[in-house]
């Protein structure tokens, strides 16, 4: 009788899923994939760059709540390449003024070495397509700038997120992460170019998410905060390319607080504030 043996290559980031999850025995247990960019710069417009990643209350509040509730998680950028948490985003005040909950979110991210060059867990999204799919429950995308520069075009995502979509399977996303469900564009590039130039695109792209109420970070948002920016200015805003790509987008009425819409498969949280937000209506959907 012959066997078989599956190849290291194929196992490890399973048995790294698995042991991010805490491998919950219960029958609830669902299987979280986590996209992140790779990128840890904003290409912004005039040759300027911003020094970024993702924000750290962002990815880890929901994350933790998932964690604990006994959920499997799975983190994964384009390239596979750890990614890189935005300094400025290590602050209390996202944490509402709690040093204490920023720190144990701030101790989480270094035990699962997400950041760590040389022993970061994070697999890339074609070894997503390679694990299947099916294997995951549902997606989530954080935000911080970085997705800006690469998750809104990467073929990868876009064919992730469609299959999402099919399926109808939770998808959620918070801040500037809603700027990545441009990847299933029939021509993101082409589309975030056309915008980055003239501000505007001349008709609209046939888009599955057309229709679909969402929100990300506002426009309103972006100018109060575009000093962080350090004199830069971003080639387009996450709202209007939303907007111009056909969703139908949905504010709060307080700049930087919460605000979670939910359409369909679809979860999406406007700033910072509303990350813990989007993760219980996760948690609704998975059954904890």
């Amino acid at each position: 009788m012959t066997s078989t043996t599956a190849s290291p290559s194929v196992l490890r980031p399973l048995a790294a899923a698995a042991l991010l999850g805490l491998c919950a025995l219960g029958a609830q247990a669902a299987n979280v994939l986590v996209v992140l960019s790779d990128s840890d710069h904003l290409d912004l417009k005039d040759g300027k760059v911003f020094a970024t990643g993702f924000y750290l209350n962002e990815l880890m509040q929901p994350v933790k709540l998932l964690l604990d509730a006994g959920h499997q998680v799975t983190f994964a950028t384009p390239r596979g390449d750890a990614p890189t948490v935005d300094v400025s985003s290590v602050d209390r005040m996202y944490f509402d003024g709690d040093v204490s909950a920023m720190e144990q979110h701030k101790a989480l991210l270094d035990k699962l070495k997400l950041t760590s060059r040389t022993d970061s867990p994070v697999v890339s999204l074609s070894r997503v397509a390679q694990i299947g799919y099916a294997h995951f429950d549902a997606v989530y995308v954080p935000g911080g700038h970085a997705p800006m520069q690469d998750l809104l075009t990467s073929p990868e995502l876009g064919r992730l997120l469609a299959d999402f979509h099919a399926r109808n399977k939770t998808t959620a996303l918070v801040c500037h992460g809603p700027i990545a469900l441009l990847s299933t564009l029939p021509d993101a590039q082409g589309f975030t170019t056309r915008l980055a130039a003239r501000g505007t695109v001349e008709q609209r792209p046939r888009w599955i998410y057309a229709g679909y109420r969402m929100t990300v970070i506002s426009n309103q948002e972006e100018e109060l905060a575009k000093a962080a920016l350090q004199g830069g200015t971003m080639k387009f805003y996450p709202q209007t390319a939303l907007q111009q790509a056909g969703g139908a987008y949905s504010s709060n009425k307080v700049p930087f607080t919460s605000n979670v819409v939910i359409d369909r498969e679809l979860i999406t949280g406007q700033n910072p504030a509303s990350a813990v937000g989007v993760a219980n209506e996760m948690l609704k959907r998975l059954g904890k």
